[in-house]
């Protein structure tokens, strides 16, 4: 099982993911990743997103995933965009088209981010 670090973008890990209004029946977290693990995950044939001049990508299990925090208790409320995790994962047989894939194991949030609201007027 392999482990890497980023910073959460998007989560879907106590419920799974909808998308156009479907239900995927997938846990999902998309992590902004540093260009060194951008690069070597990369290298291994993952397929990655660029967003804002950052790589991303996303990470899934169609179980629920154990998350944890830095103490390994079982992490309980949301989990903040911006917060820094720590994922083990797993990755799958590549596919000629989409890549390989990478499979969600346990997530461990080592620093959560405030969740202030930004992106939000005031008198909203």
């Amino acid at each position: 099982m392999a482990l890497l670090e980023g910073t959460v973008a998007f989560e879907s890990l106590t419920r799974t993911e909808e998308y156009q209004g479907q239900d995927t029946g997938r846990y999902t977290i998309t992590l902004t990743l540093d260009d060194e693990i951008a690069e070597a995950l990369s290298e291994q044939g993952v397929k990655l997103r660029s967003y804002e001049d950052t790589s991303q990508r996303k990470f899934a299990s169609k179980f629920p995933v154990k998350v944890v925090d830095a103490n390994d208790e079982r992490f309980i409320g949301p989990l903040t965009r911006g917060s820094k995790v720590r994922l083990a994962y797993k990755m799958g047989d590549a596919h000629p088209v989409h890549g390989v894939p990478t499979y969600l194991n346990a997530v461990r949030v080592l620093e959560l981010a405030d969740d202030d609201g930004s992106g939000i007027d005031e008198g909203f």
